[in-house]
């Protein structure tokens, strides 16, 4: 143990830690392991003063050995699995956690230029934690940090104090620990406003114990008389602190002496009745100011807050602030839509965060047993639809969940998306595809030209999640040129029909159903991202073929069966799947009467079909897909691409994520023009898992082709 930590201190925090909490075996560990840290930086915290600190705000054993192992300088010493291995899972996580907090950038300039971002930052702190003591843990290790401040530059001083009046004395509030939050301010307000916090405490004029031991005794004394009148009330004083003194001073222009709130108790009853019954009381002991009364119960303010306000003058001419007012108003006012917190910041309400601020509230007030019994299922998912994360320069952006780099760009700047060619994410370039977690610093790489792929509005393809995003890069391509979306439009449509084996798609049944005046304008549409590749094969699939079958005979519609297909005007008959065109669940098909098979089963594209003499178009009978459940079915696709190492495995990695079961794969090597050329058969469920799988290979480095084999 070295000199720094000395018996003294070891023997001051065991004491303490028996008193609360007990003392075992990890505890002494986990003391060891932080006594032995280098504490070389004098403005860090180290874990045995924080510990304390948790302890004297009645946390739990796990807390305070996590608190212990989370010393700045353990950080490079004891990993994860180091941690798991000696002290258990639940420590590991939470220690993981308080680390996770403690590396995010002190005081960065652009983390708090705006209200917005203070409100993220303090949502991303919220977000990425899993156990509510976790953020405990972290209020304290900043209330330490302020108190070494005076090691640090001035800047240092000034960015770390800001930051704590912006995040996380706003926090502490919100999660209903008010000594954390007082002490925080206070700190930040002295490090910010030396002279001036010097100034306001000369004005109280006395030290704070003589402060709140006059509290103590007014209460004291209200409380007896309350009894006398039969009155149920809690009595609970409070003394306002300098931070707060001095905004008001602030906010209402006022001097120090025409402030009445310096000293302040609220009461607490079971009825309206009994508020006005204290008010009488509290009138008829104290003589009352009247220009300080205010009946927020008879008028509540806009937000709904009410409460009985007035006040006194006590002993020594020294004046209270009293507030009067039910458990149910003192509810609302604390947790509901008139809390303190919310009017006090300005923020909006958003349910999904009251109750989990409110869970996260009720946690901390529970007892030790009742942490340990509810932890596991707590999990603070603040704006779980959104993930937030950093800049470069350390401004937070909040995306959707799921969100990407390019949903990140789009939302630094429309101009940042669509210039964007490449991202960096925690320093490591990524795919455009990579999904972004909270807390991920992100920067982008851009071009000098605008530049949008059509890649990008594909859906299957994963490099959009936001809706937003995806219009404005649709947005980007309706304003290009007219023959440059004709060209690209057509080489998308010509392209899927090539890739689908589509041999008999009606350009005028496409023009009417899609509303285009002529096949330039479809086309272009195409080009500019207006109509997608899955719309067109939508309604090719859908819609019944005119031509060749207009002589199929038109019968009734049998209900549909549960078999993999219904045949119209019949049941129950044997059918098959031609080989030739192997349709599944999704392909327009058509049904052909054999001799002794029964039905067969072919795509209304299938060349067999197409080319059927005319004395045989009699035996074709109109069929659709039933109800296939899990059914899957072989198809075959063709894929060509320029020869590289690791191409089987990509191929083989996509399938598997997509969970497609490959039949056989056959790839051949053109050495000459070194070209590989791949034919695979697997089982899928739809041709919209088709689609999908297409759209993946195509991705892949070096992949020149991808189509369906008819």
């Amino acid at each position: 143990m070295p000199a720094v930590i000395n018996s003294e201190v070891h023997d001051a925090f065991k004491d303490e830690a028996t008193r609360r909490i007990g003392w075992d075996q990890q505890l002494e560990a986990a003391f060891e392991h932080a006594a032995g840290a280098l504490h070389s930086d004098k403005g860090k915290p180290n874990g045995i003063d924080v510990a304390l600190r948790v302890l004297e705000l009645g946390s739990d054993r796990e807390a305070v050995v996590a608190t212990l192992l989370s010393d700045p300088d353990l950080r490079d010493v004891l990993d994860h699995k180091a941690i798991e291995q000696e002290f258990g899972g639940k420590i590991a996580q939470l220690t993981q956690g308080v680390n996770q907090l403690n590396t995010l950038k002190d005081g960065s300039p652009a983390s708090i230029d705006s209200p917005e971002q203070a409100e993220k930052l303090r949502r991303l702190l919220l977000a990425i934690i899993s156990d509510v003591r976790v953020m405990l843990i972290k209020l304290c290790y900043r209330v330490e940090r302020l108190r070494l401040l005076k090691h640090g530059d001035y800047e240092l001083r000034r960015r770390i104090a800001q930051e704590t009046l912006d995040i996380y004395a706003p926090l502490a509030n919100r999660l209903g620990m008010g000594l954390l939050k007082w002490e925080l301010e206070d700190l930040a307000f002295r490090a910010l406003e030396p002279l001036v916090y010097k100034r306001v405490a000369k004005l109280l004029e006395e030290k704070r114990s003589e402060r709140e031991a006059f509290i103590e005794s007014f209460t004291a004394q209200l409380k007896t008389l309350l009894r006398e009148q039969e009155i149920d009330a809690s009595v609970q004083g409070r003394v306002k602190h300098i931070v707060s003194i001095w905004r008001k001073m602030q906010r209402k222009n006022l001097e120090f002496h025409e402030l009445f709130d310096v000293r302040a108790v609220r009461i607490l009853v079971d009825s309206v009745a009994d508020c006005y019954a204290v008010l009488g009381v509290v009138h008829t002991t104290w003589q009352h100011i009247p220009s300080e009364f205010d009946d927020y119960i008879a008028n509540p303010k806009q937000n709904g807050y009410r409460s009985l306000h007035t006040a006194v003058v006590a002993e020594d001419g020294k004046i209270v602030e009293v507030q009067i007012r039910t458990h149910e108003m003192h509810e609302n006012s604390e947790l509901g839509v008139a809390s303190h917190w919310r009017y006090k910041e300005g923020a909006r309400l958003d349910q999904r965060m009251e109750a989990s601020i409110a869970q996260m509230r009720d946690l901390l007030q529970g007892s030790a047993e009742e942490v340990s019994d509810v932890i596991s299922e707590i999990s603070t998912e603040q704006g779980s639809d959104r993930v937030y994360v950093f800049t470069p320069t350390g401004q937070i952006v909040d995306i959707p969940q799921g969100g990407t780099p390019l949903d990140f760009a789009y939302s630094i700047h429309t101009q940042v998306g669509h210039r964007c060619r490449g991202a960096k994410v925690n320093g490591r370039i990524v795919n455009l595809t990579t999904v972004l977690k909270t807390g991920d610093e992100v920067e982008i790489l851009t071009t000098r030209e605008s530049r949008p792929s059509r890649d990008w509005m594909n859906k299957n393809l994963g490099f959009i999640k936001s809706a937003g995003t995806r219009s404005k890069v649709r947005n980007w391509f309706n304003h290009q040129d007219f023959e440059q979306n004709l060209l690209d439009g057509k080489a998308i449509y010509d392209r899927m029909l090539s890739k689908y084996s589509i041999h008999n798609a009606d350009l005028k049944q496409l023009l009417t159903h899609f509303k285009r005046k002529d096949a330039d304008h479809f086309y272009a549409d195409i080009g500019r991202g207006q109509i997608t590749s899955a719309q067109i094969l939508g309604y090719l699939q859908t819609e019944p073929e005119q031509d060749p079958f207009k002589k199929v005979k038109k019968e009734t519609r049998a209900p549909s069966s549960k078999d993999e297909v219904s045949i119209h005007g019949v049941g129950n008959l044997m059918t098959q799947f031609g080989r030739c065109c192997k349709p599944v669940p999704g392909d327009s098909i058509i049904g052909f009467i054999t001799v002794n098979s029964g039905i067969t089963i072919h795509k209304h594209s299938c060349p067999n079909i197409l080319s059927l003499p005319e004395e045989k178009r009699q035996r074709l009978i109109e069929v659709e897909w039933g109800h296939q459940g899990g059914s899957v079915y072989p198809v075959e696709v063709s894929m060509t691409a320029y020869q590289r190492t690791g191409l089987m495995q990509d191929i083989s990695t996509i399938l598997a994520n997509l969970k497609i079961n490959l039949l056989n794969i056959n790839s051949n090597t053109n050495q000459a023009e070194q070209m590989v050329y791949t034919r695979l058969t697997m089982e899928i469920h739809s041709v919209d898992e088709l689609v999908m799988i297409i759209d993946k290979l195509s991705q892949l480095p070096n992949v020149q082709d991808v189509r369906r084999i008819a």
